[in-house]
């Protein structure tokens, strides 16, 4: 049976998880002639928001530009691109035409060895799976105070009411006492994905993530899950998760919008009444 994780060497089903993942959270996805528009309209954040491009031809990058773009900035969202590598040039000039910048970097896509096995590493962290009651932990890594009811509402729905394939198992990073960083295990009964909150910064950040990929991949040996997949544009990250037995196996172009590069949104017009209404059943 193919590795779900690794559909035909591409990492299509590190994307896969990724984006089942925010679907779990509350989010959707429209799905265009070539493209993913992956969208949660309550968490603000890019990684909740990204557009994944398999491949538009010149002749309909317009009306993918208008409908893909639209659907962000008339929610006042920043998306991130994610584009098959090498970037096709109509597709690389036009997000640039719009304000975006190409990441230094390339998205990695990768997946644990399977089977995945090993011993586990020795390191300055632990790394605690949390039960439901003790979700409150992971929410200051997750996102700002404008956000976290939002999260909170949806890591309590996935704690509490899991679909029946559905497995959620969230993580702390724990040093010297204190909860240093966090990631999220979660699986849609089809994929696996580690999905893993920014590093903080330094080899103490660094460290930390590294628990958790390791822990992560341990639990998917011992519990007989599917590889696990996970996505990191930070070069030293993917290297140090290639030395805990990940494997790249894909890559994505990564395009953001710059922190001051505004949203020039249009003027909402004067209210219209309704152009079509109920029938009414006649008086008596």
């Amino acid at each position: 049976m193919p590795d779900p994780i690794d559909v035909e060497g591409s990492g299509e089903g590190v994307l896969a998880a990724e984006k089942a993942f925010v679907l779990a959270m509350g989010g959707y996805s429209i799905e265009l002639s070539g493209a993913s528009l992956v969208t949660h309209e309550r968490a603000l954040a890019p990684r909740f928001n990204y557009v994944a491009v398999d491949s538009v031809g010149p002749e309909r990058q317009a009306a993918f530009f208008e409908r893909a773009l639209d659907h962000y900035f008339q929610r006042a969202l920043r998306p991130r691109i994610l584009l098959r590598t090498p970037a096709a040039s109509h597709l690389d000039e036009g997000f640039r035409r719009f304000g975006f910048r190409r990441s230094m970097d390339p998205v990695a896509l990768m997946a644990s060895a399977s089977p995945a096995g090993g011993a586990r590493r020795s390191g300055p962290f632990t790394v605690e799976a949390l039960p439901p009651s003790e979700i409150g932990r992971i929410l200051p890594f997750w996102g700002g105070p404008a956000e976290r009811d939002e999260l909170a509402r949806a890591f309590d729905v996935l704690a509490f009411h899991p679909n029946p394939s559905e497995s959620f198992v969230p993580l702390v990073a724990r040093g010297d006492g204190t909860d240093v960083s966090s990631a999220i295990l979660y699986s849609d009964g089809r994929v696996t994905g580690l999905h893993m909150a920014t590093p903080a910064p330094g080899e103490d950040g660094m460290e930390a993530a590294i628990a958790l990929a390791d822990h992560a991949r341990l639990n998917a040996a011992a519990t007989d899950r599917l590889p696990v997949g996970t996505l990191s544009g930070d070069r030293r990250l993917v290297t140090r998760l290639g030395q805990i037995g990940y494997r790249p196996i894909g890559e994505r172009s990564e395009y953001v919008l710059p922190r001051d590069v505004e949203l020039d949104l249009p003027r909402p017009g004067p209210a219209t009444p309704p152009r079509w209404r109920p029938p009414r059943a006649p008086a008596d």
